[in-house]
């Protein structure tokens, strides 16, 4: 389950929105989609229906107007929803201007519940890359800061920089620095 996206939604019910818990299937680097519920994602509807995704790490910040073909601007990058039928596609404009998978979902409304196996899956299977590495990463109001395993990735203005940390010291200062999370040296794998 994503923690994020679900606490997101029950504060937007609390305060009066409409919401709706949307299954995502997360796209590979080939552009195959993952299972049914690998995501959540929410519609929110206003006056017109929106995209928000507060858990799916470098991705669009301001929601998304839930309208087909239309490119949309975002201060990380270029999105588009694709209306394919019985589901959407979220894509994403790469350096090269070609278009970029990154999920697909249905508007059909789902319970929490339903998330539980894939949620299961992505904390407990060796498989998960959730268990396989470390990963902490904050949005910026120009981009995201990112520590996955031993390297530091930071995009801002849509220019990214990668540095290999040498050292589980190197590790534990850009924990702090970045992310003001101080651990026990001890505590880390």
């Amino acid at each position: 389950m994503d923690v994020q996206s679900h606490a997101f939604a029950a504060l937007l019910t609390a305060v009066g929105f409409r919401v709706r818990l949307l299954s995502a299937r997360v796209a590979n680097e080939e552009g195959i989609a993952s299972q049914e519920f690998d995501h959540l994602a929410l519609r929110v509807d206003l006056e017109n229906a929106w995209l928000s995704d507060v858990g799916f790490g470098d991705n669009f910040l301001e929601p998304l107007q839930l309208v087909s073909h239309i490119e949309q601007q975002d201060t990380v990058g270029s999105f588009r929803l694709i209306d394919a039928g019985e589901r959407w596609r979220l894509e994403r404009r790469q350096p090269d201007a070609s278009w970029r998978l990154q999920y697909d979902f249905t508007l059909r409304p789902r319970q929490l519940s339903e998330f539980a196996g894939m949620c299961r899956y992505h904390q407990t299977s060796p498989d998960s890359h959730f268990t396989r590495n470390r990963v902490c990463s904050l949005a910026k109001s120009n981009g995201r800061v990112t520590l996955s395993g031993m390297r530091l990735i930071t995009t801002a203005n849509g220019r990214k920089e990668e540095q290999v940390l040498v050292t589980k010291a190197d590790w534990h200062s850009a924990l702090r620095d970045h992310f003001r999370i101080a651990l026990d040296q001890g505590v880390e794998k």
